[in-house]
């Protein structure tokens, strides 16, 4: 992730120092900038003399002061791991300038917990890239409660400036914005398989061809990576209770190092470690039902929105470009029926606990339509 953001940032004229602590690490992460600048040239999308303009604006460096030094801006892509973070921040608000802004890409972990590892909290802001950043147009940009609102400006601008769009997320809460929606329907997605009794094929062609998703939810679990899936489950569920409801199947994948396709299994088996769609379609997605997914995603999002996280325009909007959504999901909740989603939430809850509560914006949408 480091060396894709550093390259859009080299591309965007910025003058970039791409830090890591072993110079082979570095020299892995420059090969593969030169190969997707390659591939950039063999397209047409750039040429060769900007190849190379993009090429030395990029300094690799091994010694952190170095890496320091003059810089207005640090963004942090190490390892989602809340001690080792505390320990790169401390060292990190030691050696910097003062006026130097902290943005860490963490995808789950708390911006305020980051902050307070440094004596500049309202310089630390959350700017959650997604895989790969070169073709993913989304940002999430979160500030932590001591965040400046100057600062969370100037980083929505400098997102802007990368040819990106921003998404604030308003409060520094579990999962952000796509993570909240994405993780706990993961989850949500084996139990609907488990009460109906069908294929994953079936759940993830349901997900596809009724839901506007551009593949299925096991799908995208398996190119996002069991590892990472299993991650954020867990930094999620320890911030919140509520967050998500876990099924034991991603700790089990997880635990037989059936990744995804990273490692050639994880829901779907794979020839190799490259991208392959699985055999979906629309006859396939008859065999499910899928409210209860539909009920899941939409109460998270009402969630947000109750909770003042988000708006309906910016949850459709970051569900576009984060989840490749092909229709607002407020759109495909009013084509179900609110009060449907409603009821199902309610039965839910009946019969496996208050994680299904329906969100009070929820019965707001119903109350006002009367």
């Amino acid at each position: 992730m480091g060396h894709g953001i550093a390259q859009i940032s080299a591309t965007a004229g910025y003058n970039v120092k791409l830090r890591d602590i072993k110079e082979e690490f570095l020299d892995n992460a420059m090969a593969k900038i030169r190969w997707s600048l390659s591939k950039m040239v063999k397209k047409n999308k750039i040429t060769v003399q900007e190849e190379s303009s993009i090429l030395s604006r990029i300094v690799p460096v091994v010694e952190i002061n170095q890496a320091l030094d003059n810089s207005d801006l640090i963004i942090e892509v190490v390892p989602e791991n809340m001690d080792l973070k505390r320990k790169v921040y401390a060292e990190l608000d030691d050696i910097a300038a003062p006026d130097t802004i902290f943005a860490s890409n963490t995808s789950t972990l708390p911006i305020t917990e980051i902050a307070k590892t440094t004596n500049r909290k309202d310089m630390v802001i959350g700017v959650h890239f997604f895989n790969p950043p070169q073709l993913m147009k989304l940002v999430e940009v979160i500030p932590g409660t001591g965040t400046s609102s100057s600062i969370t400006e100037t980083m929505e601008n400098f997102v802007k400036t990368l040819g990106k769009t921003p998404v604030i997320c308003r409060k520094d809460v579990p999962g952000f914005i796509i993570n909240r929606l994405f993780i706990p329907m993961v989850h949500e997605a084996l139990y609907t398989m488990d009460r109906q009794n069908i294929s994953k094929e079936a759940i993830d062609s349901s997900v596809r061809f009724d839901m506007g998703f551009p593949m299925g939810i096991f799908e995208l679990a398996d190119f996002t990576g069991l590892d990472v899936i299993h991650k954020a489950s867990n930094e999620m569920f320890a911030r919140d209770k509520k967050v998500l409801r876990q099924h034991p199947t991603i700790q089990q994948l997880f635990e037989e190092n059936r990744l995804g396709q990273k490692s050639g299994e994880g829901f779907y088996k794979y020839s190799d470690t490259k991208y392959e769609r699985v055999e979906l379609s629309a006859e396939l997605a008859k065999e499910c039902n899928p409210i209860d997914m539909i009920s899941n995603i939409t109460n998270n999002a009402a969630w947000l929105i109750t909770n003042k996280v988000s708006n309906i325009a910016e949850i459709d909007k970051a569900a576009a470009l984060g989840l490749g959504l092909k229709r607002p999901l407020f759109d495909t909740a009013a084509e179900v029926g609110i009060q449907r989603i409603i009821d199902s939430l309610d039965d839910l809850a009946k019969q496996h606990g208050p994680f299904y509560e329906p969100d009070p914006f929820l019965r707001s949408l119903v109350e006002n339509t009367k």
